[in-house]
């Protein structure tokens, strides 16, 4: 399925996978994966004098499974881990929205989990992924809490996130599907210029 973008879009900005998650829900050295700077360095990493990489690539697997990181990472917290409900996803899907409308960026896509959220959008190549991602995050969170005020600790989210551009109009789907695909998803949204949701997810049956 054509995402609607074409090559007009790449030329104008470009296009990235964000991915954030809850605070104390997905630590760094998670078996499930990760982002985040480490020390292991794999075969087909570019040459480097950094001392920690990070895989946050497109097409690169994520980092999994560091039991001595994912224990000094658990060990750190400060607060309990903050768990969305199906009210809460909902409330920050709508201000992803109006974030994205506000900024005048492309939203095509997202979805929030209890522990997590995803989205796909498109911004100004001078735009950097720092931006996109406190942009989202902070709207979100004065959302929050202007309903539900300050969480125990005060904040709803890591400190950081994932950033994967999408370089190609094949990689974007892919990515649009992906977010659309969530198991366990709380709230989702579809660009309505992209067709329906039900037309992504049965799309090649």
């Amino acid at each position: 399925m054509s995402c609607g973008l074409e090559s007009q879009t790449r030329q104008e900005g470009l296009t990235w996978l964000i991915t954030s998650t809850t605070y104390g829900t997905w630590l760094p050295g998670d078996p499930r994966g990760f982002v985040g700077r480490v020390r292991d360095a794999r075969p087909d990493d570019p040459t480097t004098i950094a001392r920690r990489i990070e895989h946050d690539k497109v097409n690169t697997d994520y980092d999994r499974d560091i039991p001595g990181l994912y224990a000094a990472s658990k060990g750190s917290l400060k607060r309990q881990p903050v768990w969305l409900t199906s009210e809460q996803a909902k409330v920050v899907v709508a201000q992803f929205e109006l974030t994205a409308r506000y900024r005048s960026w492309d939203l095509h896509a997202t979805a929030v989990m209890a522990n997590q959220f995803h989205l796909v959008v498109t911004a100004p190549v001078s735009r950097q992924t720092d931006d996109l991602l406190r942009d989202f995050k902070s709207y979100a969170s004065r959302e929050l809490n202007r309903r539900w005020g300050n969480p125990r600790g005060g904040t709803w989210w890591t400190a950081s996130g994932s950033r994967r551009r999408l370089p190609t109009d094949d990689a974007i789907s892919d990515a649009v599907r992906y977010v659309l695909n969530q198991p366990r998803f709380l709230a989702r949204w579809l660009n309505p210029r992209l067709g329906t949701i039900e037309q992504w997810l049965h799309r090649g049956e």
